[in-house]
């Protein structure tokens, strides 16, 4: 996680530094637009169980290229299709409990002991856009509107809990291995809101938590950063 956050860091500031250099070069009227992607979000819980609460600040990071297809002679309309790589974390007051090969949920309450407990999926990502922006060769200060869906594949997932006196941390295979859902983003030159509304659970089929099926999904809200 370390180092997806130093690469995030990385790639933002040289997005907007490039972006500042081109505002002054001449450019090939055959470009591309926002091949580079960053972005960090806040990720919602929908459909907790009852008496389940969202603890903490629950982030997400994300990073990747996207291949970029104009579509008219213009280039102000474009299908965009990527590769990238996500984090994202989820605090709640539900542990997750590893009994040999078997896992069981139970709710946190009246703890005092109690600090948190996050799940953590890392995914691979493929985002495919519709793309409309108003930009031309020699502007790169524009308006743009991405929308489209996102398929994810969970490459790696972790639970942990802890206390003030103990610490844990398992391989959670629980969590469904392929996701996917709706994005959109919009925005004016540098900054974007970003927004992404899962279709799918973050639970496999039939994970209960007190005899009812976990059927937790995502909605992550944040800032999405282009690079040239």
């Amino acid at each position: 996680m370390k180092q997806f956050l130093l690469w995030l860091l990385i790639l933002i500031p040289l997005g907007l530094y490039s972006q500042s250099e081109q505002d002054t070069t001449k450019v090939n009227p055959r470009y591309f637009e926002d091949q580079f992607y960053a972005g960090i979000t806040y990720n919602f819980i929908l459909n907790l169980p009852e008496d389940a609460s969202q603890r903490n600040f629950s982030y997400g990071l994300q990073a990747g290229f996207v291949k970029d297809i104009p579509m008219n002679s213009d280039r102000t309309v474009g299908i965009g299709l990527g590769l990238g790589l996500g984090l994202y974390t989820y605090y709640t007051n539900i542990r997750a409990l590893e009994n040999g090969n078997e896992i069981s949920y139970q709710l946190v309450d009246n703890n005092p002991d109690f600090k948190r407990s996050k799940l953590e999926t890392h995914v691979l990502e493929v985002p495919l856009e519709f793309r409309w922006r108003n930009s031309d060769p020699e502007t790169y200060n524009f308006w743009r509107i991405y929308a489209g869906v996102k398929l994810g594949y969970v490459i790696n997932t972790r639970s942990k809990y802890v206390e003030t006196s103990q610490k844990r941390t398992f391989s959670n295979s629980d969590i469904k291995s392929l996701q996917y859902g709706l994005t959109f983003n919009f925005g004016y030159h540098n900054f974007n809101m970003h927004a992404y509304y899962a279709l799918t659970g973050l639970f496999n089929d039939g994970v209960t938590l007190n005899g009812t099926d976990i059927d937790m999904s995502a909605l992550h809200i944040g800032l999405i950063f282009y690079i040239l």
